[in-house]
Parts: C-alpha cells; sequence; structure tokens
C-alpha cells in the first residue's frame, strides 16, 4: 500500500474555487476520512488524487512520487462510486473478472484473485448470480470486489453507502472497517456524513468552502475542534456556543456567562476581539439547584439511554444532554453550569480556538 501526500493543491473552475491551497500527508495503511458538506471540496479532492481531475497548481505524491499529471489509469489506484459501476447483464463472477481481463491476466491468476476477494467480502456464495438481482449491500460489496482485485495501492471511495438504507449502512461500515484493516489497505473515503467517519477513521479530515481546516482523529476532531465550524459540524448535536462579552486575555481562568462566572481551562492566548464565545458540548453541562445560568425547558428529546433538553436562555438555545431518567417539564425554569474544565474559548473575530491548557 501507499503513502498519499498533496502539497498546496488547488482547484478552481472558472471563478470558483473548489479546493484552497491544500496540504495533507495520508499514511501507509491509514483509513483517512475527508469529511464536510455538500460543495466543501471533498470530491473533487478525491477525484484530483484519482486522476479524474486535474489540479490547477500544487502537487499529488504517491509513495513520493509526483503523479500529479499522471492519468488515473496510471496511478495504480482503485475508486469506488456511490453509484454502482457494475454490469448488470454479468453474473458477480464476470463482474469480479473484468478489470483483471482488460489487464490481460491469465485465467489461473483471474480465478486466484476472484475468490480471494468473494470470500473476503463473503459473496462467494453468490458467484453466479446477475448483479441486477442483487440487494443493494451485496452491490456494493461487489463493488468492492472489482477494486479489491486489482490489489492497487490505494482505495479512493466516493461516499460508497450513500445509497443504502440505514441498517445496511451500519453493517457496512463495520465490514468496510474490517476488510480495511484485513488487506492493510491505505484508504481515503469521502462522505458528509459524521457518523461513518467517526465510527471508521483513523484520521479525519474536515473540509468547508474549499479548506481543510482540520486533520486529526476522530477522538481530538471531538473534543478538541480548533474553528467554531468544526465544533458545530461534528457531534448530534453539535457544541453549544455562548457568547462572553469580554476580551480574554492570557492566564485568565474564567469568564461571565449571563451573570454566571464560569471556570475555565487557564488561557495562553489573548484574543482579539470583545466578543468571543465559549465552547461546551451537550454532555458536559448539568442542571444545578443555584448559581447556574437561568432558562426554561423549551424541548424534550427521549433517546432511549439519555434525553437532550433544549433550554431556551438569555444567550440563546442551549443543548443539554441528561440520563433518561431525569424528570423535567416543557417550560419548567432550571438552571445549568459546566461539569467539567474541558471548555473552549472561541476567537469572536477568527472564529478559531484560543490556545489554553486544554487545547493546543
Amino acid at each position: 500500500m501507499a503513502e498519499i501526500e498533496i502539497k498546496n493543491l488547488h482547484k478552481s473552475f472558472s471563478d470558483f474555487i473548489a479546493v484552497k491551497n491544500s496540504n495533507l500527508v495520508i499514511e501507509n495503511k491509514e483509513f483517512f476520512v475527508l469529511l464536510g458538506p455538500s460543495g466543501c471540496g471533498k470530491t473533487t479532492t478525491l477525484r484530483m488524487i484519482a486522476g479524474l481531475e486535474l489540479p490547477t497548481s500544487g502537487n499529488i505524491f504517491l509513495d513520493k512520487e509526483d503523479v500529479s499529471y499522471l492519468r488515473a489509469s496510471q496511478r495504480d489506484i482503485a475508486f469506488v462510486f456511490q453509484l454502482f459501476a457494475l454490469y448488470p447483464h454479468l453474473n458477480v463472477r464476470n463482474n469480479l473478472a473484468f478489470p483483471l481481463k482488460m489487464q490481460g491476466y491469465s485465467k489461473q491468476d483471474i480465478d486466484t484473485r476472484v475468490m480471494e476477494a468473494a470470500k473476503l467480502l463473503r459473496i462467494d456464495h453468490i458467484l453466479k448470480s446477475k448483479t441486477s438481482g442483487l440487494a443493494g449491500g451485496d452491490r456494493q460489496r461487489v463493488a468492492l470486489g472489482r477494486a479489491l482485485v486489482r490489489r492497487p495501492k490505494a482505495f479512493l471511495m466516493d461516499e460508497p453507502l450513500g445509497t443504502l438504507d440505514a441498517e445496511f449502512r451500519e453493517l457496512m461500515c463495520l465490514e468496510l472497517r474490517k476488510l480495511h484493516d484485513d488487506i492493510d489497505a491505505t484508504t481515503v473515503y469521502v462522505t458528509h456524513d459524521q457518523q461513518e467517519a467517526m465510527s471508521m477513521a483513523d484520521r479525519i479530515a474536515v473540509m468547508n468552502e474549499g479548506e481543510i481546516l482540520q486533520a486529526d482523529s476522530p477522538n481530538i476532531i471531538y473534543n478538541k475542534p480548533k474553528t467554531k465550524f468544526v465544533a458545530n459540524f461534528i457531534g448530534s448535536p453539535g457544541m453549544n456556543f455562548m457568547p462572553i462579552n469580554q476580551k480574554i486575555s492570557p492566564n485568565q481562568n474564567n469568564v461571565s456567562v449571563a451573570g454566571t462566572i464560569i471556570n475555565i481551562p487557564t488561557q495562553k492566548d489573548g484574543s482579539s476581539s470583545d466578543q468571543n464565545f465559549l465552547g461546551v458540548r451537550p454532555e458536559n453541562l448539568k442542571l444545578v439547584s443555584e448559581n447556574g445560568i437561568k432558562g426554561n425547558i423549551f424541548g424534550v428529546e427521549y433517546l432511549g439511554s439519555r434525553k437532550i433538553l433544549t433550554v431556551e436562555t438569555v444567550v440563546g438555545n442551549i443543548k443539554i444532554r441528561v440520563d433518561s431518567d431525569t424528570n423535567v417539564q416543557i417550560n419548567e425554569q432550571v438552571q445549568f453550569n459546566v461539569l467539567n474544565n474541558n471548555q473552549i474559548v472561541f476567537d469572536g473575530s477568527t472564529d478559531k480556538a484560543l490556545i489554553s491548557e486544554f487545547i493546543s
């Protein structure tokens, strides 16, 4: 498998900039996810790595070799699309064998590779079936098998689970991750679905408006987001943002929110603005009987083992995650405060997280 590196990668279409001077190293055998909303540049980035789009400027390296302007067929990369690229008139075996036949492999090599891929993907019992009659999950396995038989340096996947229903999608997430581990693959996976990204990735790059905002492990992306966009995009619900109407100074360790003093991690940076935001995850807030921020229960979402409360306050609607047996009623007045000392202060002028003893 291969290391993939992009340096100052830029792509524009007339006046529209799709990817802005991106830099990234995807390690050998890593499961790497490009995550972001529609139009953020993730698929364009993937297509440039694949050789389906040429960069406007910048470079792409595959195992240290500059492949920026090589054709897709010269890059030894397999691409799996959202819409299954299968031949409906051929059976599963012949669909798997087709790319190998085009490359001139012997019948013995083809049979060996097809059976290896079919057993790994657990589709060896349907090799004689036409793909047109298969369920969505099996069609996706066949599409993966077509890529797998080639034994490429890297697998590129563009929202391959997007057409599956929720149950199949959850199952295929597990299967894709296991397949990746079994074959020691380098995988680059594009999705807009944060649940897919968080459940499968070794690292995630969150993109927006053509820029890579942060590339880190799922744990760091969730707990230590570097921008307000990442903090809000990751998590369901996303991070709460409470306005801080004061400038932040180095070594500061508390702030006032709606008249309540809240302890924060000791700040190493000062803010450039006097209109900043305190970011807190819903699970890091707690209901208290006194000395908290006051509000009224606006909504209660029951989610099995927990509830999400929406509390209407003077600083906006705040989401709080509580145990399912917490007894609260709509319109009830409550107070809340922070549960621990891992809040993040975001500079109001840049939307970037300020460096503190918690986040660097």
